[in-house]
């Protein structure tokens, strides 16, 4: 394979780099790198994730099968073994030296109750030719981290992106990923910034705001509005077809933000839209917490599935964007076989 040109750099796609190395040589570097499937930095060689067991009541950490390598299912699969237990993801490991990672979430505004994990083994699929899991969201679940270290906060730059099943979605809030309150509360328009995925259309002012014909859509929420674009509705933000394991990017800046997509198994990342808020998002109020499954304020109705995701300090590169995803490409994602119903 050869390898991509980024800046004075050359970095390949495969073996000796992750994601989190190309955002770092390109200077936005990862706060954030959670992954159910494999390591996101090259000398990576800690835990993933921690599953814990019904029957007993006790916990294992999920790690890499060497540095910078895939997730060792096999030690779920002796752990979970046996028709009298189950197994829950209760953590997910943030692998920057930031230390954000994400346990299941507590009540907020939005859902009052603690959420609850996902099911360890409801999502297995392979990558590079490895059986791994992902995170599977079937509603009520949901996962966050209120005290992170590292993220952005008021108008301050970042990017994130996840890989995801863009076959498992509904309208129901939220299938979030990224930047939200600290508080576990909906703070108003401007305090969020992360990753939507699905066929929800909620806007600020009761109005409904989405993409180009039915959805499912890649859309930055940032708290009272799932903004797809410039306007409420941007026909330029296509409905995304066909596309099972998708790579999606949301990117934000002071004067600005972006939103990416990709097939996260083959082809170029595009961009859906870059240029300037709508009015209502034009000063920004991140707080920073980190969220994954649910809203901002803890709505938990939303489904999907996850299989990684960063967030940066710094709005990156398009050169750096490109290499990431295909990089994701790279590490070959096959096509998963679990059946969920939505």
């Amino acid at each position: 394979m050869k390898p991509i040109v980024l800046a004075a750099t050359i970095v390949t796609t495969m073996g000796a780099t992750g994601p989190c190395d190309i955002y770092s040589h390109a200077g936005t570097p990862c706060v954030a790198a959670h992954s159910m499937a494999r390591a996101l930095y090259s000398s990576y060689d800690g835990p993933l994730y921690s599953v814990y067991r019904s029957s007993d009541k006790q916990t294992k950490d999920i790690g890499v099968l060497s540095a910078g390598g895939f997730a060792d299912a096999s030690a779920q699969d002796e752990f979970c073994a046996g028709s009298r237990t189950s197994c829950t993801v209760v953590r997910i490991y943030d692998q920057s030296p930031k230390g954000n990672h994400l346990n299941i979430a507590g009540g907020g505004s939005g859902g009052k109750s603690p959420d609850k994990g996902v099911n360890a083994e409801r999502a297995p699929l392979s990558i590079g030719g490895h059986k791994v899991y992902a995170a599977a969201f079937e509603g009520g679940m949901g996962y966050r981290n209120n005290n992170p270290q590292g993220t952005a906060v008021g108008d301050e730059p970042e990017t994130m992106y996840m890989v995801l099943d863009g076959k498992v979605y509904n309208s129901k809030c939220c299938f979030d990923y990224g930047n939200a309150e600290r508080d576990s509360k909906d703070d108003g328009p401007g305090t969020m910034e992360a990753i939507y995925f699905g066929t929800e259309s909620g806007g600020a002012l009761g109005r409904h705001w989405h993409g180009a014909g039915k959805g499912p859509w890649i859309m930055a929420d940032m708290e009272n509005g799932l903004v797809p674009g410039a306007t409420m509705i941007d026909n330029n933000n296509p409905t995304i077809q066909g596309v099972q394991l998708l790579t999606a990017m949301v990117k934000g800046n002071a004067d600005k933000f972006a939103l990416k997509r990709g097939d996260a198994q083959s082809g170029d990342l595009k961009t859906i839209y870059e240029g300037a808020r709508p009015a209502l998002y034009r000063n920004m109020k991140k707080q920073g917490a980190i969220i994954l499954g649910i809203g901002g304020d803890n709505s938990k109705g939303g489904v999907g599935v996850f299989f990684e995701g960063v967030m940066t300090s710094g709005y990156s590169t398009d050169a750096a964007d490109q290499a990431v995803h295909a990089n994701i490409v790279a590490a070959g994602y096959a096509l998963p076989k679990y059946e969920l119903v939505v």
